[in-house]
This record gives C-alpha cells, structure tokens and sequence, in this order.
C-alpha cells in the first residue's frame, strides 16, 4: 500500500510528513533500551511480510501488519515503520522518497488505534485474544486502506478511481490479516507473554 512520488499533492505530502515526524519523535522519546529488540524484531517482520506483494496501480497489496505492530509496540511502531519503510525503498524500491512520511502515517495511525483497542479489551482476558486479534487485524488494514484512499483523493479527483482500485484490492488481505492475528496473540500470550506487556492497562 505504498504510495510513490510524483502523486500526491505538496500540501498532503508536508502535512503528512508533519505529523509522521512528530509521532517518531514521540516513539523516540519513549523507546528504552530494553524495547530495542522488539521494536527491531516487528520491524524486520513488517518488511519480510512485504517480499510477497502484487502491484496495483500506483500501490501495491501484501501483507500489511499494522493491526498486530500495534498491540505490540504502541508508539514504538512510529520508529519500527520508519526504519522499516526506509529499507523497503532502498532495497526494494517501494515508495518514494517524497512519500515516506505519508506512507509510515498510513501504517502508524492504524498501529495506533489498535493499540488503543488493545488496551481496552485485552488486559488480563486471555480468552478476548482470538476475537481482538482478528478485530485488529482485520481492522488496521482497512483502517491503512482508508488513509490511502483519503490522502489520494485529496491529491485530486483523477485519483479517486486507483483510489477505490487500491482498496478493492486489500479487501482480501483483511480477511487474511484478521485470521492472522487471530491466531498470534493467543500463540504470543503462550509463548512470549512480554511482547503484549504494552497493552495492559
């Protein structure tokens, strides 16, 4: 679901760019030496997800991620995304340069909101985990769908049909996301509890 340069208009892009750079600052800010290795551990997975991917349009449609970096990191995914999307351009060439903070908003903001739903749902509730993955899962892709979608047609209406093209082409991918998810976080729970540490309350 990466956007390229050349496509969006100047004041999405600094707008956008704004907003990504104050939600790394934040990670930053609250990132401790202990949360190094997870924070590196989700951002290699995030990028090892994106190997499979189909082209669409001016995007593309893999594996996205947003839903289970969420619970896991919080704030933290703002700098994982970053550092991961970084490498996606230079290695792979997905993006643009223009474009990263666009394109780490629309992986961070849906982190972030299942974080928040994380918080609230899961606590201490094993037996929630099954259905609250699959919420987040499911729910961070089509939340990263919809802010492509608006950042593309906000950049003009030509962009309005690859807009619905790009998102028609992730509905399958939040039906895979959300069996996904589903079945890590009780699998997380089991084996690695810590990694969920940041969504107690």
């Amino acid at each position: 679901m990466h956007i390229a340069d050349g496509v969006l208009a100047t004041p999405v892009l600094l707008a956008a760019t704004a907003v990504a750079a104050g939600g790394v600052a934040i990670g930053l800010r609250r990132m401790t030496p202990s949360d190094v290795p997870k924070t590196a551990l989700m951002a290699s997975t995030f990028f090892v997800a994106s190997l499979i991917h189909v082209p669409v349009g001016v995007s593309s449609a893999h594996l996205l991620l947003p839903g289970l970096m969420g619970v896991i990191l919080g704030w933290l995914a703002f700098p994982a995304l970053l550092i991961a999307l970084a490498m996606q351009l230079l290695i792979l060439g997905f993006g643009g340069v223009t474009t990263l903070g666009v394109n780490l908003l629309i992986f961070a903001l849906p982190a972030m909101a299942a974080h928040a739903v994380a918080r609230r749902t899961l606590g201490a509730q094993a037996r929630h985990l099954p259905a609250v993955g699959a919420m987040v899962g499911a729910g961070g892709v089509a939340g990263a769908g919809l802010i492509a979608v608006t950042v593309l047609a906000a950049s003009g209406r030509d962009f309005l049909p690859a807009a619905g093209l790009l998102f028609a082409a992730h509905l399958p991918i939040i039906v895979i996301e959300g069996l996904v998810v589903a079945a890590a976080l009780p699998t997380l729970h089991r084996l690695r509890p810590d990694l969920l540490a940041a969504t107690q309350p």
